[in-house]
């Protein structure tokens, strides 16, 4: 096949972004995904349902998807639920963290700002899928579907990868990036070693409809279990939009034992169960759907970058779910990669693609930064769940913290610029 500036061995969220990215930039790329490639058919049948997994989607990920266009789809398609306040609370505990909260003695003629938007996932597939197939990139862009990497050949930093598919054909890139998730084959065939962290925690997730409308607020109630968070969604049915803003998809982060224990319980249960884990915040759960779940971990790459070569996104790095910024980090990725490739191209004339010195860079601006999040995250988990965290001396901290800093506009209004990514 055809010579590449880059090959991007993974199709999900961040993958296709930085392959729409680099397209729109006309610089050559090839991205190989190992799902079957859909049809619009598929799409449409896969989109009808609604999806209990959501993303939080920062101003910054909002503002890369925008310059890609793939946010001005989402926005047509109506399958996003904004949000303009954030509301974190402690059960048995002062205090309580509201982000975004209008202060009327300062802004009383403007309306509250965007904080985020959550999306199902499909519905950015689906956008991203219509952005790759635009006729005006695809001098620049191959997308190669349903096909898995199987071998990857180091040819030497002037030459970079050669790379087999499973069915025997095989790509040479200057540039390999691996988005190809946390089991990252990309990773492991790099000999790139990854510190695991294992919170011994399991996320319930589903949608519900509640008795009460969740007012475009994104909730986060801190339990000595682990995190309970609740995040608006769409509304997509006829019914829905007539009484809107009930449907919110559910994370429930509980001890693994605990976890599996619920899920072997009726829906009917398991709604109520988390009715009151929530007490009753948004009031009665009228129905649940699409109940999964999923053990919680954190893991970071000893390297994010080797010759010719890069990680983004899960590849790199996974954090705790309890923040919602997971995928965020690695837009954030997408972001400075892309910038840092762009910017040395154009500055060297068009001969540096990948060197070194740029991915060394992009490394250096974005490990310490995950590393920060990715502890930061464990360490709020700590603080409020599990037994130290039920000693009252922890619990004193905790409270005398959330209601002191609860108290400080200014920090207040700097920490919900943090979460914006921007």
């Amino acid at each position: 096949m055809k010579n590449n500036h880059t090959l991007i061995i993974g199709g999900g969220i961040v993958g296709a972004s930085l392959a729409l990215k680099l397209a729109q930039a006309k610089q050559p790329v090839t991205l190989v995904d190992a799902s079957p490639e859909r049809t619009a058919v598929d799409w449409a049948d896969k989109l009808q349902q609604r999806d209990a997994r959501v993303y939080a989607l920062s101003l910054a990920s909002i503002k890369l998807l925008e310059s890609i266009g793939v946010w001005q789809k989402i926005t047509e398609s109506g399958r996003k639920a904004d949000y303009t306040q954030m509301q974190v609370w402690q059960r048995d505990g002062i205090g309580e963290l509201l982000f975004g909260e209008h202060d009327d003695k300062c802004n009383d003629s403007t309306a509250p700002e965007l904080l985020g938007s959550m999306v199902e996932p499909a519905v950015i597939e689906y956008a991203l899928w219509q952005c790759l197939h635009n006729p005006s990139i695809t001098d620049y862009l191959t997308v190669i579907a349903g096909k898995k990497v199987v071998q990857m050949d180091w040819q030497g930093s002037q030459q970079g990868y050669h790379v087999t598919l499973d069915d025997n054909t095989f790509i040479t890139a200057k540039l390999l990036v691996g988005a190809d998730g946390r089991g990252s084959f990309v990773r492991r065939q790099a000999g790139i070693e990854l510190d695991t962290l294992d919170y011994k925690q399991t996320a319930i997730c589903c949608a519900i409809q509640t008795e009460k409308p969740h007012k475009a607020t994104a909730r986060q109630a801190m339990l000595p279990t682990g995190t309970l968070a609740l995040l608006p969604l769409a509304d997509i049915t006829d019914e829905d939009k007539f009484n809107p803003q009930h449907w919110q998809s559910i994370v429930w982060t509980l001890p693994r034992n605990q976890a599996l224990n619920y899920l072997t319980e009726s829906p009917r249960m398991i709604a109520d169960k988390l009715a009151a884990a929530s007490s009753y915040e948004l009031g009665a759960i009228r129905q649940i759907e699409s109940i999964a779940s999923f053990p919680l971990t954190a893991q970071q790459a000893n390297s994010y970058i080797s010759d010719n070569l890069v990680l983004i996104g899960d590849a790199a790095h996974g954090v705790h779910p309890l923040a919602g910024q997971g995928l965020n980090l690695g837009m954030l990725d997408v972001q400075v990669l892309s910038e840092q490739l762009l910017h040395d191209f154009a500055r060297s004339g068009g001969t540096l693609w990948g060197a070194n010195q740029t991915l060394r860079l992009y490394e250096r601006l974005r490990r310490p930064h995950n590393s920060l999040m990715m502890h930061s995250f464990s360490a709020l988990n700590w603080l409020f769940a599990g037994e130290l965290a039920q000693l009252r001396p922890i619990q004193q901290i905790r409270n005398e913290g959330m209601y002191r800093v609860s108290k400080i506009k200014p920090l207040m209004r700097l920490f919900t610029k943090k979460a914006s990514g921007v």
